[in-house]
């Protein structure tokens, strides 16, 4: 099998590498910084960007959300079936 992946560089613009199923914390970040979020079922989001800051939004079932994300917090947060997508 070929892997166009094998000698690429890796863009933050995408495609992601991989995703990992993201359980929200309110102390512990990330095992890595994820370039973007998809979120499985609506709700409330309370998260710490890359860049350090905290936010809160409300999104919908199925959303990408395409944000340097370190951290989804727990207080604050009703989405559910989130996942970082990262490039590592």
């Amino acid at each position: 099998m070929t892997n166009p992946f094998a000698s690429r560089l890796v863009p933050l613009s995408g495609p992601a590498r991989d995703l990992m199923p993201v359980s929200p914390n309110d102390t512990t970040d990330l095992t890595t910084t994820a370039v973007s979020l998809y979120i499985e079922a609506g709700g409330d989001l309370s998260l710490v960007t890359e860049a350090g800051e905290t936010r809160s939004l409300t999104v919908p079932d199925f959303m990408v959300l395409p944000l340097g994300v370190r951290r989804v917090n727990a207080t604050g947060t009703t989405a559910a079936g989130i996942h970082a997508l990262v490039i590592q």
